[in-house]
């Protein structure tokens, strides 16, 4: 969509002529006290509930009630094989191979798992590069890998940072840092879109840089499953790692996806952490066998996986499925693109996007600074029923996401802020 317009009446016609827009009446929109639904703009945080993954999840517990053990293997969805159920829906969202991808545990143990066997330090080659604002966990999970593997978690630790004055990172500044250092960087790992910013990474321009200076590649893709196309086997990537709770709508807390790319399916020769559920499903219940390690991502797990929270995984996957992520992708791009618009209709003097304005370099979130504003311009849109999300030290962070989102959110939200904005800040 190459031109958007002001005005309600705009926004009530882009709803009308969404083909994608009864999908909002198939999630809850969280509601005020008065009954009123709120304008719901973190999905990058928590993804809204679908309205069947109540019947998911209870099919489960209904199965566990009357079938007891027996639902392992004699269930409407059998225990046993669960995550196979998952399997083929989570590769297509994540643009990979079926044998490439795995639903287990969370996101940062899983990180951990991928460092145990991507991250292979030798005296020379040891140092972590990472985005010099990545998300926390993914600082405190590395620097915990350098001290164990005896190295200095600051010494060891390379960021790669905005240049002055900037917010976004640039490509150049990576090269140079490979051409620099390049020989004693063991491992690369990136958001794979910046959880601050919203910038999205180009994965495989980054993999073949890393690669080509002999470093194993990886992603945290917490903000870019279900948000973006990802082309995750395509780009080359050693390993990737994403939540579900954000854009796959998986409920607090529910389990992690990981990506295996499929030259290393096959490689028993790679360290990893084991446990019976990475066994040859064949042989895994003679209990006695030695051990025998699956192919692929599967050869990763270690226990059987917590049904309820796969059920509320297959719940979402399911709609995905339904629908699609290209489909998914063109309206985020209409629907971030619009939102982008109207706040550029309130002048630069007041609001600035950090947030990349092509639409290739960003999923649906927009990050977004208000000058001389704080954390009480968040806290009132709060109060005027926008859930947004606040980033120290200055940033709002709203996702208007596409399977719940409308266009006539994103002009309430804008027309909300305006007006506290003009009621509360003095102009420049």
């Amino acid at each position: 969509m190459s031109t958007y317009k002001t005005g309600l009446e705009y926004a009530l016609e882009q709803d009308q002529n969404d083909p994608l827009n009864s999908y909002r009446s198939q999630f809850h929109i969280p509601k005020n006290a008065a009954g009123n639904e709120l304008i719901y703009m973190t999905g990058n945080s928590l993804g809204l509930q679908p309205k069947h993954t109540k019947a998911y999840v209870n099919q489960e517990l209904d199965d566990w009630a009357q079938l007891g053990v027996e639902g392992h293997t004699t269930g409407k969805t059998p225990w046993l094989p669960y995550h196979e159920f998952l399997t083929e829906n989570m590769a297509k969202v994540v643009g990979a191979k079926p044998i490439e991808v795995i639903v287990m545990n969370t996101l940062t143990v899983n990180l951990h798992f991928m460092m145990v066997s991507f991250y292979k330090p030798t005296k020379k080659r040891y140092k972590i590069l990472i985005e010099s604002d990545a998300f926390p966990s993914d600082k405190y999970a590395v620097e915990s890998q350098l001290r164990h593997h005896g190295f200095d978690d600051k010494e060891g630790l390379i960021l790669w940072k905005p240049r002055t004055n900037e917010e976004l990172l640039r490509y150049d500044d990576l090269e140079n840092i490979l051409e620099n250092e390049g020989e004693t960087i063991a491992l690369i790992l990136i958001g794979g879109i910046n959880y601050y910013t919203g910038q999205f990474f180009d994965f495989k321009r980054i993999t073949k840089i890393g690669h080509r200076y002999g470093c194993k590649v990886g992603f945290d893709c917490a903000h870019a499953a279900g948000n973006v196309a990802l082309k995750l086997h395509d780009s080359g990537a050693d390993f990737a790692v994403w939540c579900t709770y954000k854009y796959l709508n998986s409920g607090p807390g529910s389990l992690a996806g990981c990506f295996i790319h499929e030259r290393h399916a096959h490689d028993k020769n790679l360290n990893r952490f084991t446990g019976w559920w990475s066994h040859n499903k064949k042989t895994r219940f003679n209990m006695r066998d030695e051990f025998d390690q699956l192919p692929g991502a599967e050869g990763w797990q270690l226990s059987n996986p917590p049904i309820l929270s796969m059920a509320a995984i297959k719940a979402s996957l399911d709609l995905f499925e339904d629908v699609g992520m290209d489909k998914l992708s063109e309206k985020s791009k209409k629907l971030t693109g619009y939102f982008e618009f109207l706040l550029k209709q309130l002048g630069d003097e007041t609001i600035r996007i950090i947030t990349p304005n092509n639409p290739e370099e960003r999923g649906c979130q927009l990050s977004i600074q208000v000058k001389n504003g704080n954390k009480k311009l968040h806290d009132q849109l709060t109060e005027a029923g926008v859930i947004s999300d606040w980033r120290e030290p200055d940033v709002i962070r709203c996702a208007p996401t596409p399977f719940y989102n409308s266009f006539e959110d994103v002009y309430l939200l804008v027309e909300k802020l305006k007006k506290i904005v003009n009621a509360s800040l003095k102009p420049i």
